[in-house]
């Protein structure tokens, strides 16, 4: 099978592909910073995977997701609590202005997704 895109590896790894913002590229077109991945010991596909940037964005749309397709703003406090939750375990606050970008995502302010935080790091130690 020449075509990458239809080998039975990239068709395995899609849902993965989709779900961290990667793409899948013919494994002549990879770039150095591509992942090339093996089947049967020939390169099989190039997984391209995404800038850091677009992380959050990624992360955000996964929340909208998980909240049935309901927009951040319009969540109740307690599932805009767990939103804040969901996304400080993935990381997203350590991105630079993640927690101007959450707040603006869920309508908030930027002190609430403070006070969110620390409510979450009060109850852990308690």
């Amino acid at each position: 099978m020449s075509n990458a895109l239809e080998h039975p590896l990239t068709a395995a790894i899609k849902p993965l592909l989709d779900a961290v913002g990667a793409t899948a590229v013919e494994p002549a077109e990879a770039r150095p910073d591509d992942v090339v991945l093996e089947w049967e010991g020939l390169a099989a596909v190039a997984v391209r995977l995404p800038h850091l940037s677009s992380a959050l964005d990624r992360l955000l749309a996964e929340m909208v997701r998980q909240f049935d397709g309901r927009p951040l703003t319009e969540l109740d406090r307690a599932e805009k609590q767990r939103v804040v939750a969901l996304l400080e375990e993935r990381g997203a606050f350590t991105v630079r202005h993640g927690v101007e970008t959450v707040a603006s995502a869920l309508g908030v302010s930027r002190f609430t997704v403070y006070n969110y935080l620390n409510r979450q790091e009060g109850s852990r130690k308690g």
